[in-house]
């Protein structure tokens, strides 16, 4: 669920796998290798991520539908 709303979300915001990875300090292969699937991100690197994207860690990994989950009411 993880690669897939990973790669579904970089798509919707039209941001490349290169810009991805240097937004959120990784190698471009190993953010590739997280949108295939093939590895998971570090906690730091979870983090990273939900916070450039501006989702909720909920929603990166499938546990909630909703991107915003995160931000206060």
């Amino acid at each position: 669920m993880f690669s897939q709303r990973l790669k579904e979300i970089r798509k919707s915001k039209r941001i490349t796998q290169k810009q991805a990875a240097l937004a959120v300090d990784v190698a471009e292969r190993n953010y590739q290798d997280y949108e295939y699937g093939k590895h998971q991100p570090t906690l730091s690197i979870l983090i990273a991520i939900a916070d450039f994207f501006d989702v909720s860690l909920d929603y990166l990994t499938g546990r909630s539908d909703n991107p915003n989950s995160h931000k206060l009411p």
